[in-house]
């Protein structure tokens, strides 16, 4: 997989690119990952992006036709253009998997105002947001584009199960983890996970991210992929909740 970013902050990407996973990745060729300067793009002798907004208002713009040269320049047949703005649709682990089956994608940074609407009309595949509220600027937005697809590339991880049981994948929250020591500080390891019987630590480790979810995102469950026993669980637990509040 390719992966292109243009900035005008190239510098902010050193680190973030040599080390940990996607440092690995980079260097066994599972992803290939090129960073841009924008201002190489503007050809004024102060090598400028942005102006003030037609009709007033405080901050700049940054201008289309460096944004459209560096794209042009950079773009494939198969890419996939996306502008990391707060206006673009929310990114989850479902636009991840999506994004990580594109074989180029052409991330666009920009600040201050944000961009020319000629950009976003006529240059952007896709806009994206990490949520709602506002950074100084894409290059954030697209280090987490670049980890989350990264990461689910064939090959990207020791074992495939790793990427099946992440949190968010099947729309449930991951279940707890233990390591050693069996007892820390007196807190002990669950037993059933000591217990070597396969089937039911599985069910148990399915019904703590269900009650998980239930607790702290009860909104995934509305598009979970959830089985009758799992449902039945659910109705339990609410049901003891709802107990356990009329007896307070």
């Amino acid at each position: 997989m390719e992966i292109d970013i243009i900035t005008i902050f190239p510098e902010m990407f050193q680190g973030f690119l040599q080390v940990g996973l996607l440092g690995q990745l980079r260097e066994k060729e599972l992803v290939r990952v090129g960073v841009h300067d924008l201002r190489q793009f503007a050809h004024d002798r102060h090598r400028t992006v942005d102006d003030y907004p037609f009709g007033g208002g405080p901050g700049m713009v940054f201008k289309p036709e460096p944004l459209f040269e560096a794209v042009e320049a950079l773009k494939k047949d198969e890419s996939w253009v996306i502008l990391l703005d707060p206006q673009g649709v929310p990114f989850h682990q479902a636009l991840a998997q999506e994004l990580a089956q594109r074989p180029h994608l052409l991330l666009l940074c920009t600040r201050y105002e944000g961009v020319d609407e000629r950009v976003r009309e006529h240059l952007a595949d896709q806009e994206i947001s990490l949520g709602d509220f506002v950074l100084c600027g894409g290059e954030v937005a697209a280090m987490v584009v670049v980890e989350a697809v990264a990461r689910l590339q064939p090959g990207a991880l020791g074992s495939p199960q790793a990427l099946e049981e992440d949190s968010h994948t099947w729309d449930l929250l991951e279940y707890p983890q233990y390591t050693r020591p069996t007892v820390f500080r007196s807190w002990a390891v669950p037993e059933i996970l000591l217990s070597g019987h396969h089937a039911k630590i599985a069910r148990w480790r399915r019904e703590q991210a269900l009650a998980r979810t239930l607790k702290r995102r009860p909104e995934f469950l509305e598009k979970a992929c959830l089985t009758q026993e799992d449902r039945r669980f659910l109705e339990i637990i609410k049901a003891s909740e709802g107990r356990d509040g009329n007896q307070t």
